[in-house]
């Protein structure tokens, strides 16, 4: 949606009506807190979109949701910060008021996406006990963020993958600051900068484990790109807006220039202890990750997401391999659990497309080698033995 130039926005409607109980746009208009950080009229067509769906919490009546990329890519146009893209938000379910938020990506210029919702996690940080959202970004940080009231409070952020574009956090506010020549722009020739566009994590949600105290990533590290000048691009309704051509996004993807002596892997599972801030175990693929993870009350971590189709088991602890089986295609579906009879099932959903399908030419062309990912529709169902 961010690439057509749309407005991001969430709506509520009467689920026995179907009449619209309320609209909160992500791109502030002038006169409305944020507005001040577009330039006239940028905000109308400044993207924003979001396409996950939310965390909700019930204690507080209050919904958390990731914005998109602002619109178009090039930020010579949309001077300032640009609220609320690349953000969570915080909304009040019953008149979608805007409560609070966090920016992620201030200006953004890299299509870094934060649409995936934090995980509301109430755990130890430090040994002190901490209402969180945890959200482990597009541009490769790994975010905790305290929920105070209807507020979010930075904690802490840390990198999960290579990231040569932020340059610095700042340790009380959380704002990012970046290397100027890392920020693709006019006048600059061809920009490289890690993570890619597609980020450390793209949309696929990530899990918890109260019992291991774990949280676990599905990442994309050593995996770059590179951008060239953008193009002169204007809003036209049901054109792209961009600001670069398709080509040169999909033929763009780099190895990571600043890591040449890192193992030529991609996909990562990580597990993070979220009360020392460090990672406990990672588990690496040669090729792309996009798979959603499911972790279970059993000690297991599930997950597909690689271009070889399985579909696997590992240790939630230790991060050993326990199990895994070939699909019908690859594996992007969000695994599940389920009970019947007393008996304990997985179910996922192998098919391959979208994005994952898109890249994969230029993941072959880091690799070296073709692979073929058949296109599918097909839902697993496995059966826990005991």
């Amino acid at each position: 949606g961010g690439e057509t130039g749309v407005r991001g926005f969430v709506a509520a409607f009467d689920a026995e009506t179907g009449e619209e109980a309320w609209r909160t746009y992500t791109t502030a208009a002038p006169g409305e807190p944020g507005g001040d950080t577009w330039p006239e009229g940028a905000y109308k067509n400044g993207g924003g979109s979001i396409w996950i769906t939310g965390s909700y919490d019930p204690e507080t009546n209050l919904a958390y949701w990731g914005t998109g990329n602002p619109a178009p890519w090039p930020t010579e146009g949309r001077k300032g910060d640009n609220l609320y893209t690349g953000s969570t938000i915080v909304l009040d379910v019953d008149t979608g008021a805007l409560k609070g938020y966090f920016q992620y990506n201030p200006n953004d210029a890299w299509d870094w996406d934060e649409v995936s919702a934090p995980l509301l996690i109430d755990t130890e940080i430090k040994g002190k006990k901490v209402k969180t959202a945890v959200h482990a970004g597009r541009n490769g940080y790994l975010w905790v963020l305290e929920r105070t009231g209807d507020k979010l409070r930075f904690v802490d952020a840390k990198p999960f993958v290579n990231n040569n574009t932020i340059k610095s956090i700042d340790p009380k506010t959380g704002r990012p600051t970046y290397f100027d020549d890392r920020r693709p722009g006019m006048n600059k020739g061809d920009v490289h900068f890690c993570p890619s566009l597609w980020g450390g994590k793209d949309w696929t949600p990530e899990a918890y484990n109260p019992k291991t105290g774990l949280f676990y990533v599905p990442a994309n590290n050593n995996l770059c790109a590179e951008l060239p000048e953008p193009e002169p691009t204007k809003y036209k309704k049901g054109d792209l807006y961009i600001g670069y051509p398709i080509e040169a996004i999909l033929t763009g993807l780099r190895w990571g220039k600043d890591a040449a002596d890192a193992p030529k892997t991609i996909g990562e599972i990580q597990a993070w202890d979220l009360n020392t801030g460090k990672q406990v175990w990672t588990h690496k693929f040669p090729t792309f990750n996009w798979g959603p993870l499911l972790t279970t009350g059993g000690n297991l971590v599930f997950a597909g997401g690689t271009n070889d189709r399985k579909f696997r088991a590992f240790n939630a602890t230790t991060g050993d391999l326990l199990w895994e089986a070939a699909t019908p295609s690859g594996v992007t579906g969000v695994p599940t659990s389920f009970e019947i009879d007393g008996e304990q099932y997985i179910a996922v959903q192998s098919g391959w497309g979208v994005d994952a399908q898109r890249m994969q030419g230029g993941i072959d062309r880091l690799l070296g080698y073709a692979t073929n990912v058949p296109q599918g529709g097909t839902v697993m169902v496995y059966k826990l033995a005991h």
